[in-house]
């Protein structure tokens, strides 16, 4: 009764004022404003609280708005949040999303009658503000909030015509910040009511603030149209509101009054619970107060909220059961509606656009794109069973599908481009819960969907999860899947876990897609998994179970998690129309109902009407079942309790609809199924257009009437919205798979059906939602029918996807939100801050050389690791990161639309490029404005750098050929770029000059300035007030020379020694001339900028310590960028090295003049300064040298006096001339800093070109990004280069100029033998859109340094190996050893060096452990030489003083505290048993174990861990398959290695059997094998023939022989690979050999920990061997390395710490976690010798940092870390090249002396410190120095040289001059000898004959 009397008081109240008042204006019931929390019925005055636009609007808002509509509110309140819509404070720099929704929120509140009144403050000033500038005391606050007061009016005052500017003005206390608040709104007030008479203006006071007023008086009420008035009532107090609200109206010189915010207090508990109705009624009546208006929010705030509920939910009860008594004629209402439609109606097509809050959205289902089936351990789906047992369409399975579980990326990509605002997804069950229960929870499936739902919101795409659209999991389903009632439960734990791991980013929830379709053909038909048959119960039990477990989780989402998230839970329904075949039959209509009720009201009649199955249903079967005499189907039944539980279980009605079907009456039939038990059977209509699926016609007015039946019969009850939730049609995979116009006429005439239903019937539709976003695995049909927008080319491993048409139509609906038909006008003005520009300061000339040099002296010095190392970090904020492109390599069109030829059409239309290629249609982007846009969005680029075509607009070049449809063309690109928000950056001449133009010599004609200018004034004054970016010319330097100099581009001028030099003068004037049109007449009014694009590559100096050389590449730079760049930047005239070079070489060819032109002074100033900023295109870097080039061959390029050679580290393209070297691009910038003037710069061009082969995985192109943009990168933050935007060429290929088009530079694909010219986006692209997201490269979080300690007791090492440090090769009775053989046999070790002496060990070995202690280890590990101590490999002898030296080095160690780790086998197996096979020969197993035993005997009492062998794969594949280390065995690569490897595991299982029975209870020592491994990325980690790759590597690796020792045999994968890949070449067995029962047994377990070797990181690949037999090609793969990783000294060996801590990861998980020891980690270096090795020292502080992190934060059960290696030794077959030790052996000194390098007291002090300590605490006491004599300064050598200390360099010089100066002195003294017996002979040649020989000698 309350509510009942409030809402009458409420409507009451509406109703009295407008009859009493009716002359005024409507009287305002005020509600609101929305708020971040829970809302109440009428809205909340929590204006704290107010909802903001920080987020999305609240979905609900409509509903809720037409609530309060209905209750009678006429105006809402909108407080608007400055800090939000302007969070910088500048109005030129808005937040879009905030302003959007603001915009949404006040339209949405337009439409449905309710009158916003925006508020644009509270008071104080935003706390954001407030850090920066203050309160209000600062007069900069009060122009800031007129700023934003004129950003808001201009911004909403079409939509709003009611402001308030401070709603709380009298919560400022201080009078300051009072004053200046009502200066801001007095400013406001007089300059905007002047905009519009309309609009009203307020402020916000409290009732009783008369002293507010009269201390304002009349000086601020001049300035407010109304008061805006807080009201407080008490009911203790009896307010009495008339007396306040009198004496504010006196004082406001009787303002009117609007009761903004009504407060009541005191009233709980009181007897008349309407007394505040009463008070304020009596306020309003009086007429005297001139109350305009009212809030009323909290005047009904005190009624009972549960009784409004109540009944509210009881009225709602009696609609349920009169709709009951109803349903039938639901579908009779909406046949009655259109029946009598002619066709005309029917089909006639509705303009306009949806309402402004209208969701566009896309969809996919995890088990269509997926791929992934078995990664990670996802468990089996029904669908993966299905496809597997062959029951798909060409035996297609699910397995890759689109393979999007490694492709979000690709996929977000997509819907980027799209401007898709929603995707809809799915979650594959058995990818996060492999069984279906929690409790098989696989966290990395879950993490995918987090990346994906994260990757989404990014790109402000929000996610629509599917909960289960079909794929159950296997291991439900083998319980009975959807017929078991526990499924409820099983399906009620994963959305609980959904809800809660994602619900707080998904707002949007369905619960089940389409499950007609699980259980009629799944559980029905049989046609779909799990193939049941059984349409009497099992397809009925099936509904049953996903009802209850549907509503078991909209349950839990309502209870658990609606008010923590507040998102919505709906279910997505199948449905056709059901048109009746005989309209005029009574029972076709009557059967077209209940096929309607036995598809969709069959689960939608328990959701949203009462809880059970439609009575139509349940009728029908019983009236069969009577019929026929037996049951037909078997509904279950629900409880009451079920029934309450399910119904009202949705907050929308999603809807998956694609066709229709004619109904008729069938009659007669007791066979089971739908059809036959609903009496009813369905048609199609011939006429209806087709579609690849029989089962699907277009029929897109069958779905308007769909949705009014659902309004009707369904969502009016509930008052739900419907949200249509799957839309589309199947193609065939054949003919034009991209030119998809049926789908586009589909989606056109379905979308605009919804619209009718939304605009004409009044359905609430919210959403459309497309499917699918790509091509997929469609069921059965598997791969050949398509409903994506993009086609997937599943032939191609890469899975790329290209947008159809359909693609790019549906773009535009969204785009227009509909089918409104606005023109972009072609005046529209770009919005943002203009550039600012001043005039360049003129510069003193550069000198020879010039000031410059001084960047070769700070980096040609840099050492390869200070050149590499790779920098994180990023750019500020503000760079342009933006894409290129040319009007002739991109546009084609070459002819159309009056264009006019340019000199490239003539150039490439006569034969001059490969395949007669040209730019006739080139990427038809004339045609494709959309299709580039598409990209650019995908992208997200805010730079598109495009060139006009002048042909095309003039056509003869002149502006009395104008064309306007070429102007149309650029119009229209440019204002669509705007309005994605894209900068346009325009390059007025790019190479394409009009022929005509030509045809009077070109720019070898002075004429070309002005004619130029007059094109680039047009240019101007057309584009200008949109384009702020020009560029006049790019790369002159390439007009000039290879235009009118080589001839090698049009137009073709063979002129090298004088028209490169006349065409660069006339281009530097017209360049001057344009940019000063710019100045004067345009950039006052557009405030762009005018610049040149100029190239360059860097030059090096072939010696950077010859100065000779240094000049010459510093002439280079000046002929080829000062040669523009210099006039422009400097002081207008050409650099006097390019002066005196030319001028010099003309006067020596006899020329009276230089044939460079000279500029006058006039010309000098005017070309001065004659650029905004400095804009440069490079590719490449060239090592220069000094040459005196050849006078008879006059040309600009021999007049440079210069050589030009590859750099290092160059990498090949495409393109020979353009090798990448990516360190040059951090020179060249910095040169131009240098050389002029600290210039804002701008990358406008850098790219690679890869060829023809690459299409999609261009993995070159990821390197060079990488590598190039860091560089630039490098010269910003470390160098204080003004680096201000970068532009990778190129956005697609194209045209590439001489190449045509066989090569590309694009991030995209185009396929230019497809008349359509499809673009394809490449991996690049990717990568490039997370460079600009990423603002350059953050440091990763796992490469960051962690600071920690290992465990107490951490065993730390150095490692060495016997035939590596020993030397003593026979010495004491030793035996040969197979690497004594392979050393001493010709060209196998680099210089021919061998391990004869090494680093002599076995001599000293007091050095040796001075040198252990120095580094502090606790451990020492070594190895024995088997030969030594047994010297022909058996026991039938034993080499005592071998033992001897082995207990002495043992005995030593333990008294320097130090333990021994003892390796028995490091490659050095005596050559007496390689003699006889070696490790091939199975007795060397026993061998192996009996020399074990004599180690253990002796040492064992000693040595408590043991490693039985080193590296069995380098020993089996580098020793018995590639056959570059002993025994170097390389003829038998398909069976050696296995066999090998196979011996070598039984030996260490033996080995350790041995000591495991018979020493380990008496010595209590440890024993395992040491295994190496490399770890494996994908090289394309988004493409799973790569990752599993990745994977084939390790296993083949890590995995040969680990598997068996932890788990028994050879991993499966391996056995399988090998034995399919040997039968297939006609093997009768596996080449791979088989353990025996009992071997497993034996081998199984025979470890105590994993030791482990590891020194780098591959990427992998797959590849293709074809028939080859051997280890690399059963693996199938190919290894490659990252650019950006540093290199070492030894070619396989990059830095690539991360890895390590994967890998030790993957120990952990695949074998059990076990105990780990790091028994070998370092690097190597080849340089000349120093000591301080930067290197080493980043190599271990990051490789061991990553193990902490695998101790700390993984929980990897790491126990000891062993460095490799002690100290320079013999690196096997690289000699003494490598160099991997702490001590260098100088090897040039007898004595072999170890020297400590810098590393020492670095790995010194991570061991003494256990770890890391951190920056901030130190200096520590556990940090080890080294001391100050150690090491001589700058980290040089010392050496010994004839008895003096030099460094080493020194000496070496030393050495070249002695024995340059014995070579002399040797001449000499022949010389001498020589003259002596000359002189005592007689001379017997005449005089003439000796001088003609004089000359000839000269000569």
């Amino acid at each position: 009764m309350k509510v009942l009397v409030g809402f009458l008081s409420l409507g009451w109240l509406a109703v009295f004022w407008s009859c009493s008042n009716a002359e005024q204006q409507e009287f305002m019931l005020l509600a609101g404003p929305l708020t971040t929390g829970h809302t109440l019925p009428l809205g909340s005055s929590d204006e704290d609280n107010a909802f903001n636009c920080g987020g999305p609007l609240p979905q609900q808002s409509r509903d809720y708005f037409l609530y309060l509509r209905s209750r009678g509110v006429t105006h809402f309140k909108v407080p608007l949040s400055w800090s939000h819509i302007l969070p910088t404070g500048d109005s030129n720099q808005p937040h879009e999303d905030s302003v959007t929704c603001y915009k949404t929120l006040v339209q949405q509140l337009n439409e449905l009658g309710i009158k916003p009144l925006l508020v644009l403050h509270h008071s104080a000033v935003p706390e954001v503000f407030r850090a920066r500038y203050g309160g209000w005391e600062n007069p900069l606050l009060v122009q800031m909030f007129e700023q934003y007061a004129g950003f808001v009016f201009n911004t909403f005052r079409d939509l709003v015509d009611t402001f308030v500017t401070f709603s709380h003005l009298h919560e400022l206390r201080n009078e300051v910040q009072l004053q200046n608040a009502l200066q801001s709104h007095a400013n406001v007030y007089n300059v905007y009511h002047q905009m519009s008479e309309a609009l009203n203006l307020s402020l916000g006071i409290r009732a009783n603030d008369v002293n507010l007023i009269s201390q304002a008086g009349s000086k601020i009420m001049a300035y407010v149209d109304f008061l805006t008035v807080h009201v407080q009532y008490n009911c203790k107090l009896q307010t009495d509101l008339t007396e306040d609200l009198r004496k504010l109206q006196i004082g406001s010189a009787q303002k009117s009054i609007l009761v903004y915010q009504l407060t009541v207090k005191d009233c709980d508990g009181n007897e008349n619970n309407f007394q505040p109705f009463t008070a304020i009624l009596g306020v309003l009546q009086n007429k005297d107060l001139h109350i305009i208006g009212c809030e009323i929010t909290q005047l009904f705030e005190k009624l009972d909220q549960e009784e409004t509920l109540k009944s509210l939910q009881e009225e709602n009860t009696k609609t349920v059961v009169h709709r009951k008594s109803a349903s039938a004629f639901s579908y009779q209402k909406v046949w009655e509606k259109f029946r009598s439609q002619t066709e005309a109606e029917r089909d006639q097509f509705l303009n306009g656009s949806f309402q402004v809050d209208f969701e566009w959205s896309v969809s996919s289902e995890s088990f269509k794109v997926e791929g992934g089936w078995a990664e990670h351990g996802k468990g089996e789906t029904i669908w993966d069973r299905f496809s597997h047992e062959g029951h798909v369409f060409d035996n297609q399975t699910t397995d890759l599908a689109c393979d999007s579980y490694h492709k979000v990326d690709y996929d977000v990509y997509l819907l980027r481009g799209m401007m898709a605002p929603n995707y809809q997804f799915s979650i594959s069950w058995a990818r996060i819960f492999p069984t279906g229960r929690r409790e098989s929870l696989v966290e990395k499936g879950a993490a995918y969907y987090d990346k994906m739902i994260n990757t989404l919101l990014q790109s402000g795409i929000k996610p629509t999860v599917t909960l289960h659209h079909w794929d159950l999991p296997q291991a439900l389903q083998d319980s009975g899947g959807w017929t078991n009632d526990s499924i409820v439960e099983a399906f009620k734990e994963f959305s609980d876990f959904c809800f809660s791991r994602y619900g707080d980013r998904v707002k949007t929830w369905i619960t089940f897609g389409s499950p007609w379709v699980v259980s009629n053909l799944g559980y029905g038909t049989g046609e779909h998994p799990p193939r049941m048959n059984d349409p009497i119960i099992a397809s009925y039990k099936v509904t049953h179970n996903i009802l209850k477990s549907h509503a078991e989780a909209w349950h839990i989402y309502n209870d658990k998690y609606r008010k923590l998230h507040g998102g919505k839970v709906g279910i997505a329904l199948h449905a056709d129309w059901a048109e009746p075949l005989n309209p005029s039959s009574d029972q076709d209509v009557a059967a077209a109902e209940r096929y309607l009720n036995f598809m969709l009201g069959w689960f939608a009649h328990p959701i949203f009407v009462d809880g059970d199955y439609p009575a139509v249903l349940k009728e029908q079967i019983e009236k069969k079942k009577d019929f026929c005499g037996k049951e037909l189907a078997r509904l279950p039944v629900f409880t009451e309790a079920e029934k309450q539980r399910i119904r009202g279980t949705a907050d929308f009605f999603g809807l998956n609809h694609q066709t229709s079907r004619l109904i008729s009456e069938s009659l007669n039939s007791c066979d089971a199924g739908p059809n036959h038990v609903g009496d009813f059977q369905a048609h199609i209509d011939p006429t209806w257009p087709s579609t690849a699926s029989d089962q699907i016609h277009s029929v897109p007015w069958g779905l308007r009437r769909l949705l009014n039946y659902i309004f009707l019969e369904y969502t009016s009850i509930t008052k739900v919205p419907i949200y249509i939730t799957g839309n589309g049609m199947p193609t065939d995979y054949n003919g034009d798979v991209l030119n998809d116009t049926q789908r586009v006429d589909y989606l056109k005439a379905y979308i605009n059906e919804a619209m009718k239903a939304l605009r004409l019937d009044d359905v609430v539709v919210q959403r459309f939602t497309v499917q699918s976003l790509m091509d997929g695995f469609e069921g059965p049909r598997g791969y050949s029918q398509r409903f994506g927008l993009h086609y997937v080319n599943f032939d191609d491993p890469d899975r790329p996807r290209t947008p159809k048409e359909s693609a790019y139509y549906y773009s535009k609906v969204i785009e227009s939100n509909g089918f409104a038909e606005t023109a972009a006008s072609p005046k529209m003005q770009i919005s943002g801050n203009k550039f600012k520009s001043t005039k360049l300061p003129s510069q003193p000339p550069s000198e020879v050389p010039s000031k410059s040099k001084v960047v070769w002296g700070k980096f040609s010095p840099q050492t390869k690791f200070e050149r590499q190392l790779y920098h994180y970090g990023t750019f500020p904020e503000g760079v342009h990161w933006g894409v290129s492109s040319s009007a002739y390599q991109v546009e084609g069109g070459w002819n159309a639309d009056g264009k006019g030829p340019s000199v490239w059409d003539n150039f490439t239309q006569t034969g001059n490029i490969p395949n007669n290629d040209n730019g006739n249609v080139a990427c038809d982007s004339y045609n494709k404005i959309d299709e580039d846009l598409h990209m650019l969005r995908a992208l997200k680029v805010k730079t598109y750098r495009f060139s006009l075509s002048w042909s095309r607009i003039f056509p003869s070049g002149y502006k009395s050929s104008l064309n306007q449809k070429g102007v149309d063309y650029y119009n229209r690109l440019i204002d669509r770029l705007i309005a994605n928000n894209i900068t346009p950056m325009v390059t007025l001449y790019h190479w394409d000059l009009p022929q005509a133009l030509q045809n009077i010599n070109g720019w070898d004609n002075p004429e070309l300035i002005n004619i130029f200018n007059e094109y680039c004034d047009f240019c101007y004054a057309t584009f200008g007030n949109r384009v702020k970016f020009w560029i006049t010319f790019n790369e002159p330097q390439t007009i000039a020379w290879s235009g009118y100099g080589l001839g090698q581009i049009p137009p073709k001028v063979t002129q090298p020694g004088d028209a490169p030099y006349r065409v660069a003068h006339n281009l530097l004037k017209a360049h001057a001339q344009a940019y000063h049109t710019y100045d004067e007449k345009y950039r006052a009014s557009q405030g762009g900028l005018v610049s040149i694009s100029l190239n360059a590559e860097w030059a090096e100096p072939q010696d950077v310590n010859i100065p000779r050389e240094v000049v010459a590449a510093d002439r280079a730079l000046q002929f080829q960028l000062g040669w523009f760049a210099h006039p422009i930047y400097k002081n207008g005239d050409y650099p006097d090295a390019m002066k005196w070079q030319v001028g010099n070489k003309s006067e020596l060819q006899g020329l009276t003049e230089s044939r460079l032109p000279s500029f006058t002074d006039k010309d000098k100033a005017f070309i001065q300064g004659t650029a905004d900023v400095f804009c440069i295109n490079t590719y490449t870097t060239k090592v220069v040298r000094h040459v005196t080039s050849r006078l008879n061959i006059v040309s600009y390029e021999t007049d440079q006096d210069v050589e030009k050679a590859n750099a290092d580290g160059s990498e090949n393209t495409a393109v020979n001339e353009q090798k990448a070297v990516a360190w040059g691009l951090r020179r060249l910038l910095n040169w131009l800093k240098e050389e002029y003037g600290d210039p804002e710069i701008y990358i406008t061009e850098n790219g690679v070109a890869t060829g023809t082969a690459i299409t999609v995985d261009d993995t070159d192109r990821i390197f060079f990004l990488k590598t190039y943009v860091d560089e630039a990168l490098k010269a910003h933050n470390l160098d204080g280069v003004r680096i201000k935007g970068y532009i990778a060429s190129s956005l697609m290929d194209s045209f590439e100029w001489l190449n045509g088009y066989t090569v590309g530079y694009g991030l995209h694909h185009v396929d230019f033998k497809l008349s359509n010219r499809p673009r394809t986006p490449k991996r690049s692209a990717h990568l490039y859109y997370d460079i600009m997201r990423n603002n350059g490269f953050p440091l990763p979080v796992e490469e960051e340094m962690i600071y920690g300690h290992f465990p107490e007791g951490f065993i730390w090492s150095t490692a060495t190996a016997a035939y590596q440090i020993e030397g003593a090769w026979r010495a004491d009775g030793k035996g040969l050893s197979i690497w004594d053989t392979f050393a001493h046999t010709a060209l196998k070790i680099s210089l021919d060096e061998n391990g004869d002496i090494a680093c002599d060990s076995y001599n000293k070995i007091a050095e040796d452990i001075n040198n252990l202690k120095t580094l502090r280890v606790n451990h020492y590990r070594f190895s024995i030489s088997w030969a030594r101590i047994m010297p022909d490999g058996t026991n039938r002898k034993i080499n005592e003083a071998g033992l001897n030296y082995y207990h002495r080095l043992v005995d030593a160690l333990l008294a320097a505290n130090i333990k021994p780790q003892v390796t028995l086998y490091h490659w050095d197996l005596p050559q007496a048993l390689q003699d006889v096979g070696g490790w091939e020969n199975d007795t060397i197993v026993d061998r192996f174990r009996d020399y074990a035993d004599v180690v253990f005997n002796s040492l064992g009492d000693k040595v408590k861990f043991w490693i039985t062998i080193n590296e069995p794969y380098n020993v089996a594949m580098v020793g018995h398959g590639y056959g570059s280390a002993a025994p170097g065995i390389s003829f038998r690569p398909g069976t050696a290695p296995y066999i090998v490897a196979h011996n070598l595991i039984k030996a260490h299982a033996e080995a350790w059997h041995l000591y495991n029975d018979k020493y380990r209870a008496k010595h209590g020592g440890i024993i395992g094998i040491t295994i190496n491994s490399d770890w494996a990325e994908p090289r394309n980690p988004y493409k799973q023939e790569d990752v599993d790759a990745a994977v084939r590597v390790v296993q083949f690796q890590i995995g040969w022989f680990a598997h068996p020792v932890f788990n028994g045999d050879y991993s499966d994968l391996m056995k399988d690979i090998i034995r399919e890949r040997s039968l297939a070449a006609g093997r009768p067995q596996s080449r791979l050999p088989e353990f025996t029962p009992a071997e497993v047994a034996r081998i199984k377990g025979t470890h105590d920990y994993f030791g482990f070797n590891h020194y780098t990181t591959v990427l992998a690949y797959n590849m293709d061997y074809k028939n080859l037999q051997h280890y690399d090609a059963d693996r199938g793969a190919g290894t490659e390395t990252d650019r950006t990783w540093l290199d070492s000294g030894s070619f396989w060996l990059k830095v690539t710490p991360v890895g390590f801590r994967k890998i030790l990861n993957f120990i952990k998980e695949e074998y059990g976690n076990p105990t780990i020891y790091i028994t070998e980690n370092g690097v190597s270096e080849r340089e000349l010798v120093n000591l301080n090795d930067v290197l080493r020292i980043h190599y271990y502080d990051n490789y061991i940092n990553q193990a902490l992190k695998a101790y700390l934060l993984d929980a990897v059960d790491i126990r000891g870390y062993s460095a490799w290696t002690l100290m320079d030794n013999l690196e096997w077959a690289t000699g003494y090249d490598d160099k991997f030790g702490f001590f260098y052996v100088n090897r040039s000194d007898p004595t072999l002396p170890r020297i400590p390098k810098k590393s020492v007291w670095n790995y010194a002090t991570i061991i003494n410190c256990n770890g890391f300590i951190s920056p901030g605490e130190r200096p520590h006491e556990c940090q080890v120095h080294e001391p100050k004599e150690t090491t001589p300064p700058g980290g040089e050598l010392s050496v010994s040289f004839l008895g003096l200390e030099v460094s080493g360099p020194d000496a070496e010089r030393a050495l070249n001059v002695l024995f340059s100066l014995t070579i002399i002195a040797t001449v000499a003294v022949v010389l001498l000898v020589f003259g002596l017996v000359k002189a005592t002979k007689k001379q017997k040649r005449p005089v003439k004959e000796h001088i003609d020989l004089a000359k000839e000698d000269k000569f």
